[in-house]
């Protein structure tokens, strides 16, 4: 059974504290999954969250501050040990090539498995597969940083109803769908055209429009709220969000899903942050990230 859900790993900004760790998500998107930001720690709530080597297909670094990438020399040492049997992609900023080398053969090891690189130079399509299309957009960071979409391709839903009207039924079905038409009915007249889901993953920047881009549309969304809106101006100086912007991103971009992540230790009351959002007029689906929670991507609309 297919499952899509983000399997949240870290969120914090920074520095790790007592109840979060550095930053880390798992995107399981059916057969596949994609590390993104593996900050330190993250070997260890792999464990914990029950995700293992085998399940990554692709990482991705946003940018190379330590809280996004520390946890990449052990990710990918375990990877190594575990032997895992299918070839995995690390995308990353191209300026940053010289730290994910470092990071890469930081101690002594075995490499047994093949680990491709696809450096991320600015915006546009990174992989296209069957599942999904990954793109990257350049942020707004004292670092280069680039977030990056997933968009699965569109497909059509199948209407009973239509079904039984042309006397379709039984294998006739999955011939229609692999054929495109059986004794004359086309699949266009059975079904109707089904939107892809999408996902967008922003982390640190200030609003620009590679945040907008991304967040256009999308079923779920993962997106910094490093600040409250009161201290905006320390957003902006150091190239983050703040709850209330992240809400007003996902608002105008017709989100599903916001879910708010990456936040200052400065901050006690996490609940501040969904306050802020919802203030800032998104009336979606809204969760306050938490390590180690699971969250699924919303069905599609019927």
């Amino acid at each position: 059974m297919s499952v899509r859900e983000l399997v949240v790993l870290g969120t914090a900004s920074q520095v790790p504290t007592r109840h979060r760790n550095h930053n880390g998500y798992l995107l399981r998107w059916d057969a596949e999954g994609l590390l993104f930001d593996p900050g330190e720690g993250t070997q260890r709530q792999m464990l914990r969250a029950g995700v293992a080597a085998h399940d990554i297909n692709r990482i991705c670094i946003t940018h190379f501050h330590g809280d996004h990438s520390l946890g990449l020399a052990g990710v990918i040492q375990r990877i190594n040990l575990d032997r895992v049997p299918h070839e995995i992609t690390a995308h990353y900023p191209a300026s940053g090539r010289r730290f994910f080398e470092r990071l890469r053969y930081a101690t002594a090891y075995r490499e047994t498995v093949s680990l491709a690189e696809g450096p991320v130079a600015g915006d546009g399509v990174l992989a296209t597969t069957p599942a999904y299309t990954l793109e990257a957009r350049r942020l707004s960071h004292p670092v280069e940083s680039f977030g990056y979409r997933l968009t699965e391709p569109d497909g059509r839903r199948i209407l009973p109803g239509r079904l039984a009207e042309h006397g379709i039924r039984g294998p006739d079905v999955g011939r229609l769908q692999r054929e495109g038409s059986v004794r004359g009915v086309t699949l266009a007249e059975v079904s109707e055209e089904r939107r892809g889901q999408r996902f967008a993953f922003v982390m640190d920047t200030r609003l620009c429009d590679g945040v907008h881009a991304l967040a256009e549309g999308c079923d779920l969304l993962v997106i910094e709220s490093t600040f409250l809106d009161e201290d905006e101006r320390l957003a902006v100086d150091h190239g983050h969000l703040t709850a209330g912007q992240a809400a007003r991103v996902a608002r105008d971009a017709g989100v599903r899903h916001l879910v708010l992540t990456h936040f200052s230790q400065r901050y006690a009351d996490p609940g501040e942050f969904e306050r802020q959002a919802r203030a800032a007029g998104y009336e979606g689906e809204l969760t306050v990230a938490k390590d180690l929670m699971r969250i699924p991507v919303p069905k599609r609309a019927s």
